[in-house]
């Protein structure tokens, strides 16, 4: 008696917490205290949306859950504004703007004053500025448009808005970079004379930044001085200033296909802190004289200043590699050879090697897919690669021991991998196993590189190294260094971007200071909390411009996909939801879905125990890696989604 007297007492109760709606409709309400989230059917959801802070009661028990509720107020809405498509509805004295993303679907009422000024089917951000209880959609306003709902504009600057990205910098920024460009002045006295050695960039073709030079110089036979020269971003951004917050803020430069939204003004990236050839130019380098083995015999750390003597990109670098001829060929031909050596002794010490191909595309002048293809990780891109992590790999290490290669307690910003998750791997083994590749749980690295390495130019490669990268912890930035797994360093940082990445200037900053300041006591740095924060705030926005430019590459991928409806193609099964399963097509790395009830051959479920789908009926069964038939239904660019039909297994 005294259970159902409480019962009852607690189901008269109301409770906050928030609100996380399914893809199906119903809803989980988190509460404090509570075991398990609360149960919310669909009906019982009253207008809140995936997010929001609610009010809820707990109603009767029903079969299926012991507890459910229904929301009775909405505390606090996560969003009121939204981006959607706004359409006219003809015979109305209104329009609306239908929001469909994620697991929010809104018909937004807008009224016809408004209509005036926008066009049918653009893309627009619009408020919720009431929801009477009479009306079944909310009342809103349209705050600005994007321009026509599937163009590369419009899907581009409606990102922004959604990720909160500024593509313009304020007026204060601009003009502080301005003013640093007018007054640019080069004081020789503390920065070594590099002038005169033969130096040079490699980056991609349309690289406008340019962050890192090499030099080279032949010392005697066996051995050579090699210069990884870094933008000296930190000597023209003071720390605090106006222009300092913005970079700060933005934290990363983000790429686009076909656009960037930079860190720093142009002036800086693409002008004076960038190393351009046959200008003079400031630079944090790390010199080192190396022998044949490459092993690094003395090294010096410092400012410089330098001239690069030509811009090459990856291709004019790769063809000298190739051919042994052409500008420079003996100094990229020694720096290839020093870094497969690299490379081998990185490998040698437990580093897993995973090179995915990048997917890029070709566009038309009004910026449209014409094609898209895959570029694959070449020798010229190695060659960068290995000094690059053998760069930000030595400077760690220096700020960590002292002379007497003791630890030195130095405060600084390391970039750390921590293990992988043990599920993960056992998830990761689970999957591959059908496929007929193994994983040694007791040495994974060597089993990861082993595995890496039976699935190279294999039609399930690309899954099978997402799959991978899916079973591995994420790098972030830390004041507490633990290593990078990885990479199996000690010690790891980023130091040679600065032009897009706001840790490296973080970490010029500190080195320069222990540089100048020889002994610990005498440091006047700011609190480790504000390094942390720096740090952590860095790792978030790294977070935020990775899915930005992950969802941009799909909306590209979408729409260039439209062009092939009806067709039939290849593909490989990616992974399972309860309701469905998904499929990488293999002429263009691009991943679609088809609902378990859409396929007609049988009625599939999935199977958790063997991670597969099995017919019901026939009994046939699918795992991962199976490769398959399929058709091309809908591409659709508002969800960035690709929907297949199941013709069968090949």
């Amino acid at each position: 008696m005294k259970l159902k007297k409480k019962e009852k007492k607690r189901n008269k109760e109301s409770f906050i917490g928030v609100i996380s709606i399914t893809n199906q409709g119903y809803a989980f309400v988190n509460i404090e205290n509570f075991k398990k989230d609360i149960f919310v059917p669909k009906n019982k959801i009253n207008r809140s949306l995936d997010g929001d802070l609610v009010k809820i009661k707990l109603c009767k028990k029903n079969k299926k859950f012991k507890i459910h509720g229904e929301v009775i107020k909405i505390v606090k809405r996560k969003n009121t504004k939204f981006i959607g498509i706004l359409y006219f509805c003809k015979f109305q004295k209104y329009g609306t703007v239908i929001v469909n993303s994620g697991k929010i679907y809104l018909e937004i009422i807008i009224s016809i004053k408004q209509l005036k000024n926008y066009k049918e089917n653009d893309k627009v951000l619009v408020k919720i500025i009431s929801w009477p209880k009479k009306l079944k959609n909310p009342l809103g306003k349209i705050i600005k448009t994007f321009g026509p709902f599937g163009e590369y504009d419009s899907e581009f600057f409606s990102l922004l808005e959604k990720y909160k990205i500024p593509f313009n910098f304020s007026k204060e920024a601009e003009s502080e970079a301005k003013e640093i460009l007018s007054k640019k002045f080069i004081d020789l006295k503390n920065r070594k004379d590099m002038r005169n050695v033969n130096t040079f960039t490699i980056d991609p073709l349309n690289a406008k930044d340019f962050d890192d030079a090499l030099s080279v110089k032949k010392l005697k036979s066996g051995f050579w001085e090699i210069g990884i020269h870094i933008s000296d971003v930190s000597h023209y951004i003071k720390e605090d200033g106006i222009l300092d917050k913005e970079a700060f803020s933005r934290s990363t430069s983000i790429y686009f296909i076909g656009k960037v939204v930079p860190m720093l003004p142009k002036v800086l990236s693409d002008d004076l802190c960038s190393l351009l050839p046959k200008k003079d130019k400031l630079s944090f380098s790390f010199i080192f004289n190396m022998n044949e083995k490459g092993n690094i015999l003395k090294s010096w750390l410092g400012k410089t200043i330098i001239r690069s003597n030509k811009k090459f990109t990856y291709n004019e670098v790769q063809k000298i590699i190739e051919e042994k001829k052409g500008y420079f060929h003996e100094e990229i031909n020694t720096l290839f050879i020093l870094s497969n050596i690299l490379l081998e002794k990185r490998l040698k010490n437990g580093s897993i090697n995973i090179e995915k191909d990048e997917i890029r595309f070709d566009l038309d002048r009004k910026k449209n897919p014409i094609s898209i293809y895959l570029e694959k990780n070449q020798d010229a891109h190695r060659l960068i690669e290995e000094f690059m992590l053998l760069t930000n790999k030595k400077i760690s290490e220096f700020v960590n021991k002292n002379l007497e290669k003791k630890k030195s307690n130095r405060l600084y910003i390391y970039r750390v991998h921590d293990v992988p998750d043990t599920e993960k791997i056992l998830l990761l083994k689970k999957i591959i196993e059908p496929l007929g590749y193994l994983l040694d749980i007791k040495n994974i690295k060597k089993s990861i590189n082993n595995l890496l390495a039976k699935i190279k130019g294999k039609p399930e490669q690309n899954m099978i190294e997402n799959l991978i990268l899916r079973s591995m912890s994420k790098a972030k930035y830390s004041i507490n260094n633990i290593g990078h797994y990885g990479l199996s360093f000690i010690y790891y940082t980023h130091f040679t971007s600065p032009i897009r990445r706001y840790s490296d200037i973080i970490a010029h900053r500190l080195l320069y200071y222990y540089l100048k300041v020889k002994n610990l006591k005498k440091c006047k740095l700011k609190s480790i909390s504000y390094y942390e924060n720096q740090s952590e705030y860095c790792s978030f926005k790294e977070r935020i411009a990775i899915d930005l430019e992950r969802e941009f590459i799909k909306f590209m991928q979408v729409k260039f996909l439209r062009k092939f409806l009806g067709k039939k193609f290849y593909g490989i099964i990616t992974g399972f939801t309860n309701w469905s399963v998904y499929i990488d097509l293999l002429l263009f790395q691009t991943e679609g879905m088809i609902r378990f009830c859409n396929i007609k051959e049988d009625n599939y479920t999935f199977n958790t125990e063997n991670y597969s789908m099995i017919g019901k009926n026939k009994k046939n069964i699918h795992f991962i890696g199976d490769k398959i038939k399929v058709k091309l239904i809908d591409a659709n660019l508002e969800k960035k989604q690709i929907i297949l039909d199941w013709i069968g297994k090949i």
